[in-house]
């Protein structure tokens, strides 16, 4: 009996939720310029250790991680994709305004702000 395999596409190492997708396609909108990228990044420093930053970019450059969905793109450079593997991207509206948050599976704390984190 011969088993049949269906290549599967590989899972993202980030998930690059439905709200954050459609946030940076209304900021693309808004922008008029449909060639922006959303770039995900960490740098070190924040009150405990390690900070997250957002910014747009037009091009990916050669050690980009892309991910895309819906016509929007997630750029991370390789060496922030070792902290981020596995997390979860998304955007949040609430009573403490609207923001992107990063659910980080590797991180062992945060602050209370939410934008740094330690490992």
């Amino acid at each position: 009996m011969s088993e049949l395999v269906i290549d599967a596409p590989p899972t993202p190492p980030v998930a690059f939720s439905d709200s954050a997708v459609a946030k940076v396609s209304e900021l693309m909108a808004e922008e008029g310029n449909p060639n922006l990228k959303l770039r995900i990044y960490v740098t070190g420093g924040g009150c405990s250790g390690f900070s997250y930053g957002f910014s747009f970019d037009e091009a990916a450059k050669e050690e980009d991680f892309l991910i895309e969905k819906n016509g929007v793109t997630l750029l991370i450079d390789t060496m922030s994709l070792q902290y981020l593997a596995g997390a979860e991207i998304s955007y949040e509206e609430g009573l403490e305004g609207s923001r992107f948050v990063i659910k980080n599976p590797n991180a062992t704390s945060t602050c209370g702000c939410g934008s740094s984190f330690s490992v």
